[in-house]
């Protein structure tokens, strides 16, 4: 691709060259240094318009009459408007990867590197942006581990944009501080609510929609056999025992953040079941709404049932692989996800 300019030139001498002068191919140089401004800087574009011009000047040695003084002023006026173009690409590409240094340092913030493994916990992490440009969006997630157990959260801020990335970020931080002081996930819970209410009384959303968040917290005691989970809205984890898929569904539903003072601050906390070798997965909806070209959603629970006992790096290995060959990779929504596994004791 890099060198398609130089190829082009050629092409176009080449046939101006070897067919009769009435078909005037020479006239057609112009658009060799054109596309050399989409790939190439101002230097070797203004080089290729100049070695255009002299291959115009040969040929009219050649062929005279070919409108010499025509085609060479195209060639001339291209050059230069295609130098100024190339200029002001590359001034956006600077500014562009700028911009993609504060994305990955907000990732950092939001998303940040964690451990593999808690003690007996073994935990991998999946993000996906939806767009191919994006680094981060309104989902997070993260994990810490305490004296209580190691705790989890995954959840997703409505809405896209830097106000989404900074409503997920007041709730990120603040569940990294309440986790370690809280005693139990419902106190946590109505930190982030709290944080959450605070930013966005701060950073109100436009337009008349309130901008809220699900989100899932999980509590893993150190001596395992058992999970504690209060959800607040958010897509149910999905358990995988032994061959045995179960959704973990709520027996109440608590409120989403930033909507406990409108509905109540009613948190319910669920204990299930959690063995040694058991998966477990954690999910934003962008997860179970990935479609396909006609318009059919991610079978998660089928193709979860279908997983074989993994460690959880290649259980979202192939999630990654699969959602991506299953949507053609187009995703119409940012995607992340977190596997869990209690390792056996002979591990």
């Amino acid at each position: 691709m890099r060198l398609s300019p130089v190829i082009l030139t050629v092409v176009i001498a080449s046939l101006a060259y070897a067919t009769p002068p009435e078909m005037a191919f020479s006239r057609l140089l112009p658009a060799a240094p054109a596309l050399a401004a989409a790939m190439w800087p101002v230097l070797p574009t203004v080089l290729l318009g100049t070695v255009c011009l002299f291959l115009m000047i040969g040929l009219s040695l050649v062929f005279p009459g070919l409108g010499t003084w025509w085609t060479a002023a195209g060639i001339v006026a291209v050059t230069v408007a295609a130098a100024y173009g190339s200029h002001v690409r590359l001034q956006r590409e600077r500014t562009l990867f700028q911009v993609r240094l504060v994305a990955d340092a907000a990732q950092q913030v939001v998303l940040s590197p964690m451990p593999r493994r808690f003690g007996s916990v073994e935990i991998e992490s999946l993000y996906l942006a939806a767009a191919a440009e994006a680094r981060i969006g309104g989902d997070f997630y993260e994990v810490v581990d305490t004296r209580y157990g190691v705790r989890l959260l995954i959840g997703d801020v409505r809405g896209k944009g830097l106000p989404a990335v900074g409503a997920a970020a007041a709730i990120v931080n603040a569940f990294r501080e309440a986790a370690y002081g809280e005693a139990d996930i419902v106190s946590v819970a109505r930190r982030l609510d709290a944080s959450s209410t605070r930013y966005n009384a701060a950073f109100p959303p436009e337009g008349p929609m309130e901008r809220f968040a699900t989100a899932l917290l999980v509590e893993i005691p150190h001596e395992g056999r058992r999970i504690e989970i209060l959800n607040c809205g958010h897509p149910p984890p999905l358990l995988l025992n032994r061959g045995e898929l179960r959704a973990l569904e709520p027996t109440t539903p608590s409120p989403l953040l930033n909507l406990a003072e409108l509905i109540g601050d009613h948190y319910t906390v669920d204990t299930f079941d959690f063995a040694p070798g058991d998966l477990l997965l954690l999910y934003t909806d962008g997860v179970a709404e990935a479609r396909a070209h006609d318009g059919e959603f991610f079978p998660l629970a089928a193709w979860m049932r279908r997983q074989p006992p993994t460690p959880p790096h290649e259980l979202l290995t192939a999630l990654h692989r699969d959602l991506l060959d299953y949507s053609r990779g187009r995703l119409d929504d940012d995607i992340a996800a977190l596997a869990v596994r209690l390792r056996e004791p002979s591990e």
